[in-house]
């Protein structure tokens, strides 16, 4: 007859318990990234003026969208940080643009991070004086990049402007879901203060 060793009486009152925080805390993560999800595909207000405008490079339709919104706003200044060192002005900015709206326009080489996005965004707001600043970036990595340049700029009035990258017309398929996870994870890190590895960032 086998011998079996009963569990204590405390591991036995335990476990249920832990199952269901266990649950619990899948169920909050699930219900996070949900909404995670639904907030990286919501629009861009109509709207927007500001001193400054950053784009943040990375992905599709970034600095497209942050050149409507000069040639919106007149008299701001546009910041593209995070410029491979590699690309040329060519590369990055058409040539049809006026040369007064180029003369606006800076390019940033130093940032490889999000993290490095809000220091070399902070460095340029400081040196144009600039109050109020638009966020150009995707959807996805929206809530991230807010929560950087808002430690570094608390001063600044900061407006959300997202970009619907290609992925994000098909939210439920697996390789969007997994960036999405990815994304929704880093974000989570920012909130509890984690400096994530720069060559994972986006």
């Amino acid at each position: 007859m086998r011998n079996t060793i009963p569990l204590p009486r405390l591991s036995r009152r335990f476990l249920p318990l832990l199952r269901k925080t266990c649950l619990l805390v899948a169920g909050c993560w699930l219900a996070g990234f949900v909404w995670f999800v639904h907030d990286a595909r919501q629009p861009p207000a109509p709207t927007m003026h500001a001193d400054g405008i950053v784009a943040l490079t990375g992905g599709t339709g970034r600095v497209e969208a942050s050149l409507h919104l000069l040639a919106s706003n007149p008299d701001a200044r546009l910041l593209i940080s995070g410029v491979d060192l590699q690309t040329s002005v060519r590369a990055v900015l058409p040539a049809s643009i006026p040369p007064d709206m180029a003369a606006r326009i800076t390019l940033g080489y130093q940032a490889r991070s999000t993290i490095g996005n809000a220091t070399e965004t902070a460095a340029w707001v400081a040196d144009h004086h600039i109050n109020s600043l638009i966020i150009v970036t995707a959807g996805y990595h929206m809530r991230r990049a807010m929560l950087e340049l808002g430690r570094t700029l608390p001063d600044v009035t900061l407006t959300p402007y997202p970009v619907m990258p290609p992925a994000m017309d098909h939210p439920w398929r697996v390789s969007t879901l997994r960036l999405m996870g990815m994304e929704y994870m880093k974000w989570l890190g920012a909130l509890a203060g984690m400096k994530h590895n720069p060559s994972l960032q986006v």
